[in-house]
């Protein structure tokens, strides 16, 4: 007999292994056509073909018969802002009119408590629905949009890594904040949420368009104090995002290099977008273990790019899908990764590279975003999985 509480018999599927390149992800697939999944205080125990698992049921407890489901590890989504999910397919703008038009507006409202909890009730409930057990998602500039988020994660043992946004200028008044209160104010959620039950904190500066030298130092200052926790923030989306930071920091020759010379790369560090990358911050991500959110149902709906996947292959940076789906109209992870193929040559993208797109998506760029916690059903992991 297998000591464990629940028993699960079904069609499996996941991605068994990390595949280093494109050519190796088919060997990585696996498929169970029927399959038994054994869970202990909700980590996996086992995952067993019938024939073989079948031996260790207990003859009190059974099993959960979902055979005609097909089970997947829940989806992993490494970039997403949920005070916009009001504002979820406003009219799409570049970049820049859109923040202004629509975001900061919209997300003025969380200094409300009670809108807060409202949003981040539906926002939770429906990311779960459409199987994504993990996320990484920004939060407003409002303790309250911290609070409210994460108290509902905690309420549903759900795993999620979120953060107040940080920014002190280049923004509404009433989205200001100056270098010291964004500094106390995120030392102190940090203290009260970060590796409580499954959840984690994020540091999250918006972006560096909206972030003083001060500012960017007291998140420097926030690392060394709290080095496990990870951090989040938007990267080379727009091209006259780009040209802002040049003309912001004359005195670094790229948009990474800001955050570099902080001390803001690292295994821990999610950079969302990073379209319009040059080889050499490729490479500084690479030898940083820096991630990428690769976005690409956001990239297209604003008009911002096509992400350069070969590249990010050719570097061996550590990638995963990020729905930003607010900007879209769906909630429906599993889409991003098909809409990352869209607009893509054959020559770009060979049937190897679509292979490994669409299956390393939720795990390669995820692990450091997530803790750890992989795209597959390994012993010791929890048990995260959804099923169609």
């Amino acid at each position: 007999m297998m000591d464990y509480q629940t028993a699960v018999r079904g069609a499996f599927f996941d991605i068994a292994g990390v595949a280093e390149t494109p050519d190796e992800v088919a060997a990585q697939a696996r498929y169970l056509d029927d399959g038994l999944l054994f869970l202990q205080e909700g980590k996996i125990i086992a995952l067993l073909p019938w024939q073989e698992g079948e031996a260790f049921l207990h003859p009190l407890k059974g099993y959960v018969d979902l055979r005609d489901k097909l089970l997947l590890p829940g989806f992993v989504d490494t970039h997403i802002h949920y005070p916009q999910t009001e504002m979820i397919g406003a009219f799409g703008e570049q970049l820049l009119e859109w923040l202004t038009t629509y975001t900061f507006p919209v997300e003025s409202q969380f200094a409300d408590a009670d809108y807060a909890q409202e949003i981040a009730q539906f926002f939770v409930n429906q990311l779960i629905s459409h199987g994504t057990t993990t996320a990484l998602v920004f939060c407003t500039l409002h303790p309250a949009s911290v609070e409210a988020l994460f108290s509902e994660a905690l309420r549903l043992n759900m795993r999620l890594i979120a953060g107040k946004v940080m920014m002190d200028r280049h923004v509404p008044d009433y989205l200001c904040e100056t270098a010291g209160e964004s500094y106390e104010q995120t030392r102190a959620l940090i203290r009260r949420w970060h590796q409580r039950g499954r959840l984690g904190y994020a540091i999250t500066p918006r972006f560096a368009p909206t972030s003083t030298p001060g500012l960017l130092e007291a998140v420097q200052r926030l690392r060394a104090e709290f080095p496990d926790t990870w951090l989040q923030t938007h990267l080379s989306e727009n091209r006259e995002e780009i040209a802002w930071v040049k003309q912001l920091w004359p005195e670094h020759a790229r948009y990474l290099d800001v955050y570099h010379h902080y001390q803001l790369t690292g295994e821990r560090s999610v950079f969302a977008h990073g379209i319009h990358l040059d080889d050499a911050e490729w490479q500084c991500l690479h030898d940083t273990g820096s991630a990428v959110a690769f976005c690409p149902t956001s990239n297209l709906f604003l008009g911002s790019g096509l992400f350069r996947l070969p590249a990010c292959w050719q570097h061996q940076v550590r990638m995963g899908i990020g729905s930003d789906v607010w900007r879209w109209h769906h909630l429906q992870h599993a889409a991003d990764a098909g809409r990352g193929l869209q607009g893509r040559t054959t020559a770009e993208l060979s049937p190897a590279r679509q292979r490994g797109l669409l299956s390393r998506h939720p795990w390669r760029g995820a692990r450091p975003a997530a803790g750890g916690e992989n795209w597959q059903f390994p012993a010791g992991q929890r048990g995260g999985f959804c099923g169609d």
